[in-house]
């Protein structure tokens, strides 16, 4: 594995009302790989995946990025919503463009920037469209686009096709896994499917229930560079799922 460029240590959170859902979390996660967090319902991977991000406070230990504290919200990571958090009044280029725009980019750099991944994810022609007029698919296309557009060397992912069909979210996870081969990304991915997580992962954190802290962490040794196919029929895949399930099954 390659050198840490998000490191956690200590991290613990209580919300209001007492309820516990990190505690005492130490991790690590290697540049240029995805790291996806995997566990029961509750056991706090959004929560983590927010604190990360710099979106909600932590009550103890510290997140590290490049070496530097984490305070809140920075360049150097972008968010893509399991809910999309579009904004619907604008079209699909704005949208894509918005953190750009944000960042007081010129508008016809900032334009240039997101036609460019709006074609990479699929969506050329669909530039003028509103969320409205798109399936929750495109929706999440839009959201990956715009975290890209950025150049953000750390993308967070919240359950990103957890609303969508089987179909697409396959077609979403080798979309995903080609985009990656071509760029230098930092991924860390929530799911609650261990299929998923087996599909796309270098490294996989499991958590216990709540309060969550780490079981254990795997590391699949999936040949990704075959076919979509051929990888869900490998020995090391299949074994891979049922060493996850082994350990999560006595939290369901």
């Amino acid at each position: 594995m390659s050198e840490a460029i998000v490191e956690v240590k200590g991290i613990g959170k209580t919300y209001e009302g007492g309820v516990e859902a990190l505690r005492e979390v130490d991790l690590a996660f290697p540049a240029g790989k995805l790291s996806t967090l995997l566990g029961p319902s509750g056991c706090g991977k959004t929560t983590l995946l927010k604190i990360i991000a710099g979106l909600i406070p932590h009550d103890a230990g510290e997140v590290r990025v490049k070496g530097r504290k984490v305070h809140g919200p920075g360049p150097e990571r972008a968010f893509v919503f399991q809910d999309f958090a579009l904004l619907p009044w604008a079209s699909v280029l704005r949208n894509v463009a918005f953190g750009l725009e944000l960042r007081g980019v010129a508008r016809e750099e900032r334009e240039r920037v997101a036609r460019r991944y709006i074609d990479e994810v699929g969506l050329k022609g669909f530039e003028e469209r509103h969320p409205s007029e798109l399936s929750g698919g495109m929706k999440q296309r839009v959201g990956l686009a715009r975290a890209l557009t950025v150049d953000a060397d750390i993308i967070l992912m919240d359950e990103p096709f957890s609303s969508v069909d089987e179909q697409t979210r396959r077609k979403f996870q080798e979309d995903l896994l080609e985009l990656l081969r071509h760029r230098q990304k930092t991924v860390i991915f929530v799911t609650h499917s261990i299929e998923e997580a087996a599909y796309l992962s270098d490294q996989i954190v499991l958590l216990t229930p709540r309060p969550g802290t780490v079981s254990r962490i795997v590391r699949p040794a999936v040949d990704r560079s075959r076919s979509p196919d051929e990888i869900r029929r490998d020995r090391n895949y299949l074994d891979t799922v049922d060493d996850i399930w082994g350990t999560l099954r006595q939290y369901v």
